[in-house]
């Protein structure tokens, strides 16, 4: 539900298919087709085009079978891409070999991102990109306060890069109105960090992991 409706807002066009009508009827307002489908019956799927589509998602909850005839199907239909949800590491292998191209364990990542975030509670969120490479949101620290980032030199003193700025809502005065969050995309040397701004910064591990955190 999360994934149809953050596509859908994004714009990009979302096939969403279940077999239970209720859940059906709560994406339709959100993605370009909702469909009341056994995603397990070829005929059913080969009818929707879903050979047609660039990426298909198999985010099956419950019932591995499902999972695991889904992702057959969608690869037989000639989908080139498919991302298939795998509870365990012996079904994400299973998966693998009957043609997943991507498997996503939903819940090792959520688990590696909240030990990020408890061993280190200025970070706000984390992504690992790949083995080496991460993204997080950092509540800057007190010591960036006030400088640009030219006299922060960022890359060159820490060898991480700074994507954007997240400025937080503040009142300016005493019955004024909130403004409004600030998101800042691809910062300027001469922009100056602020004591609550969250940093979302990408570099290696063992970069971001150096970084000041107080």
């Amino acid at each position: 539900m999360t994934l149809a409706r953050e596509l859908g807002a994004g714009g990009v066009e979302v096939i969403a298919a279940d077999r239970n009508p209720r859940l059906v009827e709560q994406v339709s307002d959100l993605v370009t087709l909702a469909v009341q489908m056994d995603t397990t019956d070829e005929q059913a799927m080969r009818a929707q085009n879903v050979g047609e589509v660039d990426v298909c998602v198999v985010a099956i909850g419950e019932g591995f079978e499902a999972s695991l005839l889904t992702t057959l199907i969608a690869k037989k239909l000639g989908v080139k891409k498919v991302i298939a949800r795998a509870p365990t590491d012996a079904r994400a292998d299973i998966l693998s070999r009957v043609g997943a191209d991507q498997i996503v364990r939903p819940e090792n990542e959520a688990g590696e991102r909240l030990a990020h975030r408890l061993a280190n509670p200025q970070i706000e969120d984390y992504i690992e990109l790949d083995a080496d490479h991460s993204v997080i949101q950092l509540r800057a620290p007190a010591k960036f306060a006030g400088k640009t980032l030219a006299e922060l030199g960022l890359r060159g003193r820490y060898g991480v890069n700074l994507v954007a700025i997240k400025r937080q809502p503040k009142v300016e005065a005493e019955g004024a109105k909130e403004t409004p969050e600030l998101f800042i995309a691809v910062p300027s040397a001469a922009d100056i960090i602020e004591r609550d701004d969250v940093l979302v910064l990408v570099g290696t591990h063992s970069a971001l992991s150096a970084l000041p955190r107080d």
